[in-house]
């Protein structure tokens, strides 16, 4: 297929038809996209029209197509053929991350994801220019950039938390943190200092949390291997700086809604996760910052209400100090008989009750419910419970 206006066109027409609710129009049109993805230039067509198009609707539909024709087609399978050209594959590389960072957001989740496909089969050995290229981003002082490369990073670096032990992942992840700790780290700093700058403007708070949600999933994936010299060596910047988070309370970033979770709880279920990190696997180095975070997630335990948009973070807070009282050098911070009762009755209680919440989803849809309870993935009626009871096993063993 070549680049010309007559192919731009014709591929313009059939993403419109795949968007019909009439089934006789859209999957002819599917059937056709199909026939031709095989084709050399077909993904750099749908990067041009995602680019230039001014339809929107066209624009997201390209992206969205483009990202799972890579889903499918990027992986080389042995013995089977190659199904995108080499040129193709170059191309690609050449000009997605530019692309995404220029789009709307919409669109660049979609690149995002893309990116997080490719960089899964081609970074670092295949594609060694990825992260420099990210990095150099983070100076350019936009945050719709900033978020999109490290909303990027998060994709590429998550899979490091479950990926078994190996030599080669060793070698990708000191690759990454050569490259992407230190700026990462100046990045976090200049983020907090902003927050501050512009304490009053709630519009530029939400894009600033957003990346400090973002720069704190990211610590966790760094660092949840083994500890990084470097993160060893700047633990206090970034501990004191998560404790400053944990306590803050910007009556801005408040919100109405008792459903969904706001962006300062985001930001603090993901900074007890990565105290909890520290406090399981890397006790030893976290212990003199362990005190005070103990402290900070216990006072936000307790000042928490009952509201669904809690649940993440009661259920990360509650993982922290569970994963703090089994460890028998930290046993003293809870031996005290009042400090058991209190966990009683200012935590593990008022996170064991059903709420109207609860019997509402119970009542919307019974199996459902249950499945959730069996499978442990309800954010906080029944994960938390079991949660709380694993928090109160963990007292008892130390009461006795």
């Amino acid at each position: 297929m070549e680049l010309n206006d007559a192919n731009l066109q014709t591929l313009t027409e059939f993403l419109r038809k795949t968007l019909d609710p009439n089934p006789t129009v859209r999957r002819p049109a599917e059937k056709f996209l199909e026939s031709v993805e095989g084709n050399q230039n077909y993904p750099i067509l749908l990067l041009t029209l995602l680019e230039k198009s001014q339809d929107n609707v066209i624009r997201v539909c390209a992206a969205v197509t483009f990202k799972n024709y890579i889903k499918r087609n990027w992986r080389i399978v042995e013995d089977e053929p190659n199904k995108i050209s080499n040129g193709d594959r170059t191309a690609i590389k050449a000009n997605i991350v530019n692309l995404m960072l220029s789009s709307p957001e919409q669109i660049q989740k979609q690149l995002s994801d893309a990116i997080s496909i490719i960089g899964r089969e081609d970074f670092p050995q295949k594609w060694p220019d990825l992260l420099t290229e990210m990095v150099t981003r983070f100076r350019s002082g936009d945050f719709h950039i900033i978020n999109g490369v490290l909303r990027t990073a998060h994709s590429l670096f998550k899979r490091y938390r479950h990926e078994f032990k190996s030599n080669e992942l060793w070698s990708e992840i000191k690759l990454v943190l050569e490259t992407f700790a230190l700026p990462l780290t100046e990045l976090f700093k200049a983020t907090i200092e902003l927050c501050q700058t512009h304490a009053t403007d709630i519009n530029a708070l939400k894009v600033l949390f957003s990346s400090l949600t973002l720069i704190s999933k990211l610590f966790y994936s760094l660092n949840f291997q083994d500890l990084p010299e470097f993160f060893e060596d700047n633990m206090d910047t970034w501990m004191t700086n998560f404790h400053m988070l944990l306590t803050l309370d910007n009556k801005l970033l408040q919100t109405d809604d008792e459903e969904e979770a706001g962006l300062l709880e985001l930001l603090k279920s993901q900074i007890c996760d990565n105290a909890a990190l520290y406090a399981q696997k890397y006790d030893e180095e976290f212990q003199p910052y362990l005190p005070r975070f103990v402290t900070a997630i216990w006072n936000l335990l307790v000042s928490t209400g009952q509201e669904v948009k809690y649940d993440l973070l009661v259920s990360n807070a509650i993982q922290f100090l569970a994963s703090v009282c089994e460890r028998p050098h930290y046993k003293h911070l809870f031996e005290d008989q009042n400090i058991l009762t209190s966990i009683c009755e200012k935590v593990i209680v008022p996170n064991m009750e059903f709420r109207s919440a609860d019997e509402e989803a119970f009542e919307d849809n019974s199996e459902e419910y249950i499945r959730r309870d069996l499978e442990g993935s309800e954010p906080r009626g029944e994960l938390e419970t079991q949660r709380c009871c694993h928090l109160f096993g963990k007292c008892d063993v130390l009461q006795g």
